[in-house]
């Protein structure tokens, strides 16, 4: 239970960091990677 938390806590980390890298440099790929990886989390956490 504990492990799954911090690697869900990890994958929200992730997220944020490509959505900001993403919006600094002025491409899509990273955002949308970054939305991906909140996707991840939340079918995760749902399980």
């Amino acid at each position: 239970m504990k492990l799954e938390k911090i690697l869900l806590i990890l994958l929200v980390i992730i997220g944020v960091l490509m959505i900001v890298m993403g919006v600094k440099a002025g491409i899509k790929p990273p955002i949308l990677t970054g939305l991906g990886f909140f996707i991840i989390a939340y079918l995760f956490n749902k399980k």
